[in-house]
């Protein structure tokens, strides 16, 4: 959920509100002490790593496994380097004269002194003095980002060489015979914004150590790629394209990048199953688009360097599956997937490089010669084709062409500016509404008590069905402004407020937060309105704008802004209906992939096979319909989180729910829902849910789905809206269909007019643009555009037919004036230039050996010209020329083929351009 990152690229990242002190204090995460894990990471751009290394060394990886162990606040650096001792020396054995510890050596600049407690630790678990190794900040002080948690770290690095030489030299120089297998961090600081470091609240330990360095070491192996992790992959390459087998060359030993080839397939089919698998597919921006980038890296080295044919990546896919699907049973489910999904997207590649190899060709021709290659042209190969850089490079060296880069790295920097304009932007307005990690301990070091937001689920309804929110008061025990907590907060000024209970509801779970506003108690007139409202560490922030000084015990009375929370709730329910419907039409296996309710509409993502059709949605809304007739009651509960994750048919139970957690269950009470043989859940929607929720399903009225598209392939999303909003989708939608119907009449009336048929033609076009973007039934949108696009082919006909018909009349009574004369010029009255041009063709084909210019004068004063050229004729005689010489004399232009051209011009000229005709034809002729 870390907006920052575009993969998990550390184990860390799933840990950070732990660092950061948000994890709600109900939450399991709240409950770690001692953690171990193994972490799928992919690292590709970005910090850590760039893509085009990886394949170059044998120790580089976009995926990787990251083993770690944990401590919150628990043991620090004492236990931690002695369990790592113990583990590498004991367990696996490792002679104890191969391994060096590196600690921090502290840094003056920032006033740290060296970590010679950790060093200590080292000496006394025995490692000789000469392998413990002091390096500076770059080496050995981990950061989180720019800012957050921090702090020094050891790491464990290994000789693969050996034989009793000291190897203290090599470490931290980049030698691939000393390498870092561990690294123990210990998180003891905090990196504020401008720049200073603080000592964190609590101390942790976050240890990393990469599985396949790891095993390489224990399988007395030299390179990553040489272990069993690997092998197997490239024994399948190596069948699969028949060339000389791996060798493990690297640099200049590595003849025509074989090797390379080899590792960066390897690497990167093992990135695309995982990805894949975890629901990254190939694609046009973040994470997608690093995976096409990573797809494409490695289709290149199949065909270019292995001279594979199309199709390999995707035959490695079971071997990978083979060597990771035990420790990742999802990818055995997923496999034929995978491959599917690997071989239409390297076909895509493969035919946008031809494009973009012909446009490449085509601006070469049309260069002036000695200019650099027109940059936007680049640059449209590269983000819209995804035309790698250097095959670009490449390309133009070959013709002794250049690309001026310079400039081509400003659109690329333009391009990011604008691209990091968007979500940047909204950090900046979230520092009064998230609090930072001192703020956090310091709250609880005061023992400020978590909100209690509980009467945000205060709602009853009334005798006539309407919805009656519960009035709340509270205490302001706390103001956050500018990164800190403070008493009083001036006029005028937006701040953080921290209430003792709330019944504003805080934006989680996909459901937007509450607005509305707060009065002090006794001061009904002034009104503090709360614009939106977070959730950090248990603790609910309302973000306000202060009209007055507000004082932290200020009593005040909240006041929710009814009709955009009923709007959310009704959404929200409507939302699990969805997400019932939707399994239940297409299958069991349709998993939610994210949700967003806010009081306007619903957003739906899930897991599909492939577009949905007219009939399932259609079914999907008779489905949602049948529970809202019924008016069923929407039962809610809080329950512990262990009975609630035994509930069979339970939709998403891997996310962080606090404990004890809700449970929302349409028609059947959660009690029945728990007890241990019921399969209520199957039957109807139960989920786990923090939202609000109607209390009966009838308030919804209706639902309609009024968009539905791929987002990528194998995941869709729907948006839907409910109540009087899918009352007017549906009434537009089918004022849309009256017009549409009345379309197909006049259609089938078939007038022998062309202007007429133009005219329906045109009506056509305009009534799918209006359907493609108006909020209809997205079932009725389909079907309808469905008839306009056949309308439209029926159009296209019939006015072509016309035109034909038209030509041929004209061309009849042309020939039999000018019989069988070598070179026709006259004019002739035709609506278009098509049906002239269809009048010059069917001359020419009635009478082979004739050359035929006509001019057509318009009633706007232009005049068109149509001219083609008898075969016999070529190449002195020319249409092109012929054309521009007449249109030039009537102040036009013209172009075309030796063979055929057209043009226009102004009718003022008309009678000298029918003179220049004939005097230009007999000087060729």
């Amino acid at each position: 959920g870390d907006p920052r990152l575009l993969f998990v690229n550390a184990g860390m990242n799933q840990f950070k509100p732990i660092f950061l002190g948000t994890a709600h204090p109900r939450s399991e995460l709240a409950q770690h002490r001692r953690v171990v894990n193994s972490q799928k990471c992919v690292r590709a751009g970005g910090k850590h790593n760039d893509l085009e290394d990886v394949g170059r060394d044998t120790y580089h990886h976009t995926f990787f496994e990251m083993l770690g162990n944990w401590s919150f606040g628990d043991y620090f650096k004492e236990e931690a380097c002695s369990m790592a001792w113990e583990l590498l020396t004991e367990v696996y054995e490792i002679p104890r004269d191969r391994l060096y510890v590196t600690y921090f050596g502290g840094d003056s600049s920032l006033g740290l002194s060296a970590d010679e407690e950790c060093r200590d630790v080292w000496l006394r678990l025995g490692v000789p003095a000469s392998h413990v190794l002091p390096f500076p900040l770059k080496d050995n002080f981990w950061e989180m980002g720019d800012t957050g948690p921090c702090g020094p770290c050891t790491e464990i690095h290994y000789d693969h060489v050996g034989g009793g030489r000291n190897a203290a030299a090599l470490v931290n120089q980049g030698s691939p015979d000393v390498v870092e297998i561990w690294n123990l961090v210990f998180m003891q600081y905090s990196r504020e914004v401008e720049g200073n470091l603080l000592p964190l609240p609590q101390h942790h330990v976050d240890t990393g150590m990469g599985l396949e360095r790891l095993v390489t070491v224990l399988q007395h192996k030299r390179s990553n790629y040489d272990t069993d992790l690997f092998t197997p992959i490239l024994d399948a390459i190596h069948k699969g394209c028949g060339g000389p087998r791996y060798q493990g060359l690297v640099g200049d030993a590595d003849v025509g990048h074989v090797n390379m080839a080899y590792r960066v397939v390897a690497d990167h089919v093992r990135t695309l199953c995982v990805c894949i698998t975890d629901g990254i597919y190939p694609g046009l921006s973040g994470a997608e688009l690093v995976l096409r980038r990573i797809l494409r890296r490695a289709v290149r080295f199949c065909s270019e360097v292995l001279h594979a044919p199309p199709g390999l990546l995707a035959s490695l896919v079971p071997t990978v599956v083979e060597v990771l699907g035990d420790a990742y049973p999802e990818l055995m489910k997923n496999a034929d997937q995978i491959m599917g999904i690997i071989n239409e997207n390297e076909a895509a590649f493969l035919s946008s490089l031809e494009r973009g190899r012909r446009i490449i060709e085509r601006t070469v021709q049309q260069m002036e010669p000695f200019t650099n290659f027109p940059v936007e042209v680049a640059w449209s190969l590269y983000g819209n084709l995804g035309f790698p850089l250097d095959l670009i490079d490449l390309m133009l060296e070959e013709r002794g062409i250049s690309l001026d880069s310079a400039a081509f790295n400003e659109l690329a920097l333009e391009d990011a500016k604008r691209k990091a304009g968007g979500p940047q932007a909204g950090h900046l307005e979230d520092s009064n509404t998230c609090l930072d990690v001192h703020s956090l301990a310091q709250l609880r070091s005061n023992d400020v008590p978590a909100t209690d937001d509980s009467p945000k689920y205060a709602y009853t309804l009334g005798q006539h069905g309407q919805y009656e929110f519960s009035p709340c008061q509270a205490t302001v025990l706390m103001l956050y402004r500018d990164q800190s907590l403070q008493k009083e907060v001036g006029a005028g000024q937006r701040c953080g407020v921290i209430l003792d209970r709330t019944n504003f509801y805080a934006e989680q779970g996909g459901q937007a937060s509450d607005q509305g506003y707060m009065i002090r108690l006794g001061q009904q007139d002034i009104l503090f309105p709360v614009e939106s409202v977070r959730l950090c560490g248990g603790y609910v922030i309302h973000e306000v704008t202060a009209v007055e000084t507000l004082r932290a015990g200020d009593q005040v009375q909240l006041f929710v802004d009814e009709a955009q929370r009923l709007a959310c709730m009704t959404n929200h329910t409507a939302t699990h209906l969805l997400n019932f419907a939707l399994r239940h039409v297409l299958g069991d296996n349709t998993e939610q992939r994210g949700s967003h309710v806010t009081a306007e509409q619903l957003r739906f993502d899930f897991d599909t096979k492939g577009p949905v059709t007219v009939e399932q949605l259609q079914q999907v809304e008779q489905v949602v319909q049948d529970v809202i007739k019924r008016n069923e009651v929407v039962h809610m509960a809080e329950v512990p989180l262990t009975l609630a994750r035994r509930v069979q048919g339970l939709r998403a139970v891997d996310e962080g729910y606090p404990d004890p957690v809700r449970i929302v269950s349409l028609g059947v009470p959660v009690e029945s829902v728990l007890t241990c043989d019921s399969e209520a859940a199957m039957q109807t929607s139960v989920e786990l849910c923090c939202g609000t929720h109607l209390l009966q399903t009838g308030a919804m009225e209706d639902l309609t789905i009024i968009s539905e598209r791929q987002l990528v392939k194998g995941i869709s999303r729907v948006i839907a809206v409910t109540g009087g909003q899918a009352k007017k989708a549906r009434e537009v939608g089918q004022c849309l269909a009256m017009e549409v119907d009345s379309l197909s009449l006049r259609m089938k009336q078939r007038s022998t007019s062309i202007p007429e048929m133009q005219k329906l033609s045109k009506e056509v076009g305009q009534l799918t643009k209006v359907l493609a973007s108006t909020a209809v039934p997205q079932w009725q949108r389909k079907e309808l555009q469905t008839i306009l696009k056949a309308l439209q082919r029926t159009a296209n006909t019939a006015i072509k037919k016309l035109e034909m018909q038209q030509a041929a009349e004209k061309a009849q009574s042309l020939l039999a004036k000018h019989c069988n004369q070598p070179v026709i010029i006259d004019t002739v009255p035709a609506d278009s230039l098509s049906i002239l041009m269809k009048v010059v063709n069917q001359l020419c084909d009635k009478s082979p050996g004739t050359s035929v210019l006509l001019l057509s004068p318009q009633v706007s004063g232009e005049v068109l010209c149509a001219c083609q050229v008898s075969k016999n004729c070529l190449p002195v005689f020319s249409a092109a020329d012929w054309a521009v010489a007449v249109c030039t004399q009537m102040e036009g232009k013209a172009g075309g083929s030796p063979i055929v051209a057209k043009g226009s011009g102004n009718a003022k000229g008309m009678q000298g351009a029918l003179t220049t005709a004939l005097e230009f034809a007999q000087s060729k002729l």
